[in-house]
């Protein structure tokens, strides 16, 4: 059974949570436009500074409840459920007193998280890259599978959407997100028709006013093709997607980032050593970059992409009614 929530979004979409990136002028302009947004926990240093953006969140949408008559769409957080995570359980514990509707977790699907969520009517939505990670998630009963294809911003898998859906709806019928160069309104729409429930979308929420990134990194953004987008587990250990002139910029050749080991970045490139310094300076992207060509405000987008979408569906059913 799918979550009704998605009937009442102006758009079947979610920010995604990106880190360093997403904060709550973001996640608030999102839900406020209807969509859903998100962030990571770990965006905030403590858990007493990730309390206060989601107190900030909850305010501010039920201001504009109030004051619009209009109902918001559902926030949601990202929690990495990894024993080196030292914040997972005071950060849930964060979620459950303030009852955050959708929580999305990376790195681990524990029941133990999924059933405290459960307890005060939120939902698990989980990250996955291959079928394997996806059968653990439904076993520990998870409400949706965020599936994260090849050219997705991030740490993408390498499969392509297609034959990820069709493995995973196989056994999963419970909501399904797709993940993995989703610039466009059309996008959106070709992600529907693939099956899915909801478009995720990182990358081109990057290139927003509201977005957390820096200047500079939304204008390599807009300079660059999906050519320009290297995987490589270099910069953290794990594979992931990066813009090409940011792994540059740090002296990162194509030898280095083809290597299947995290890079000794050496003295050199202190700013590197530690992961959430390596983000700030070698920075992420998917291949949606090659449809992203401005910045603009949340709101603008999001109805940029509502047109899009319509017109998307209309053609489609124009071709439909043309075969029958």
């Amino acid at each position: 059974m799918k979550p009704t929530f998605i009937n009442d979004l102006s758009l079947p979409a979610v920010a995604a949570p990106m880190f360093l990136i997403s904060g709550p002028k973001l996640v608030i302009e999102c839900c406020k436009n209807g969509i859903v947004g998100t962030f990571p926990a770990l965006n905030q240093r403590s858990t007493e500074g990730f309390e206060e953006w989601v107190v900030e969140i909850k305010l501010a949408l039920a201001a504009f409840e109030k004051e619009t008559g209009k109902k918001a769409a559902p926030f949601g957080v990202n929690l990495i459920v990894h024993p080196t995570n030292p914040r997972v359980q005071p950060d849930l514990e964060v979620c459950i007193k303030h009852q955050v509707p959708l929580i999305i977790t990376s790195l681990g699907a524990v029941s133990d998280l999924v059933n405290a969520v459960h307890s005060y009517g939120g939902l698990v939505y989980h990250d996955v890259i291959k079928k394997r990670h996806a059968e653990k998630a439904a076993e520990a009963g998870v409400d949706g599978l965020i599936l994260v294809a090849a050219g997705a911003g991030g740490h993408a898998g390498t499969l392509n959407p297609m034959a990820l859906i069709n493995e995973i709806k196989q056994f999963f019928n419970k909501t399904i997100l797709l993940s993995g160069c989703i610039s466009t309104g059309n996008d959106i729409a070709s992600a529907i028709q693939m099956g899915a429930d909801l478009a995720y979308m990182g990358t081109r929420f990057i290139n927003v006013d509201e977005s957390m990134a820096e200047q500079s990194y939304k204008e390599m953004i807009m300079s660059s093709r999906a050519e320009d987008i290297v995987y490589t587990a270099a910069v953290s250990g794990v594979n992931a997607n990066f813009l090409r002139p940011s792994l540059e910029v740090m002296g990162i050749t194509e030898e280095l980032w083809s290597q299947t080991k995290k890079i000794d970045f050496g003295s050199e490139l202190d700013a590197a050593k530690a992961e959430a310094q390596a983000w700030k300076t070698i920075w992420s992207a998917g291949q949606g970059v090659t449809s992203i060509r401005d910045i603009q405000p949340t709101s603008s987008l999001i109805n940029s992409l509502i047109e899009e979408f319509k017109e998307a569906l209309k053609r489609q059913k124009d071709q439909y009614d043309h075969y029958c």
